[in-house]
């Protein structure tokens, strides 16, 4: 119920029951801000318990094997920094611009939004800017550090991504390397993820399942894997959560472990911290870690500061 904003929760309570959390201004007023108090996020909890009633996973299906989550850093590499640092000054630039011609944010959220969005791919890998594919990226290499142990142990793994792009890159890259694959992106139709889903399951080789984040985030069961790598950082980590659990539900036998590949020193980094900074409304008002996510102009600024 509550993913962006706390105004989520009164959105979905003016439906259920008008007048329960009191109109939209004065709930804005009172619980919709980055800078509110604990005290009146206590207070929203304790106003919704008698209308919201969870089961946690662990309730539900207490025989589940453990699941882990593993953060591993990865570096830029010369070139891809190059590229990164250019980007990011040019991100800065147009903010600066923003900024002193007063132009409010909410209008230029597209091309905010693109700038972000090629710092990021630049982290995962320089081709999904327009670089040359042979151009090297740390990330890759992270990556095979990670998932050539798990298959020679006899893993199956899931990566995800949420850009189809690189997915395509990593597995001409795995091709190169005889690794098999199977993916499934928001382009795979229908029937065929049917298809796709069984026949990653039937393998009896060690193989991995490329996934499109929002592709994979619901209506799977993967039980077959007991690995997942998060190739790159989403906003909400809500949505990551529910990728790992494609695999870690029920069904599943063996320990899962997670691992986030994050490119220290970059916007990868800084979504980390602003995720751990802003999951503390959704914990404090829903009882678990979840992601309440307002970009600010504090927040943008944080976002395009050089790394160390």
């Amino acid at each position: 119920p509550l993913e962006n904003r706390a105004l989520d929760l009164w959105s979905i309570l003016a439906f259920t029951s008008p007048e329960f959390l009191g109109t939209r201004r004065s709930f804005v007023t009172r619980f919709d801000r980055a800078d509110a108090p604990p005290h009146l996020r206590r207070l929203l909890a304790a106003r919704l318990r008698p209308v919201l009633l969870r089961r946690m996973k662990q309730e539900v299906a207490p025989e589940l094997p453990e699941r882990t989550e593993e953060r591993l850093d990865c570096e830029l590499l010369p070139a891809q920094r190059r590229l990164y640092l250019d980007q990011l000054e040019r991100g800065r630039a147009m903010l600066a611009k923003l900024v002193a011609g007063g132009e409010g944010l909410d209008r230029h959220q597209i091309e905010i939004l693109a700038v972000l969005t090629r710092l990021r791919q630049i982290c995962c890998h320089p081709a999904l800017v327009g670089a040359p594919t042979r151009t090297p990226s740390g990330k890759f290499e992270a990556l095979w550090e990670v998932l050539e142990p798990l298959l020679e142990e006899g893993h199956k793994v899931l990566l995800f991504s949420q850009f189809v792009q690189c997915l395509a890159l990593i597995e001409g890259a795995m091709k190169q390397r005889n690794i098999p694959s199977h993916v499934l992106t928001g382009k795979t139709r229908e029937r065929e993820r049917e298809r796709v889903v069984r026949e990653f399951t039937e393998d009896e080789t060690p193989s991995v399942f490329l996934v499109s984040l929002k592709a994979g985030g619901t209506g799977l069961n993967l039980t077959a894997a007991s690995h997942v790598i998060l190739f790159d950082p989403w906003w909400n980590p809500a949505v990551e959560a529910q990728a790992i659990d494609r695999t870690h539900r029920i069904g599943q036998t063996q320990k899962v472990t997670a691992f986030r590949l994050l490119t220290r020193g970059t916007i990868e980094e800084k979504i980390w911290e602003l995720q751990q900074k802003k999951a503390a409304m959704a914990k404090e008002i829903l009882g678990e870690d979840g992601f309440a996510r307002t970009l600010t102009k504090a927040d943008l600024e944080y976002l395009l500061e050089p790394g160390a």
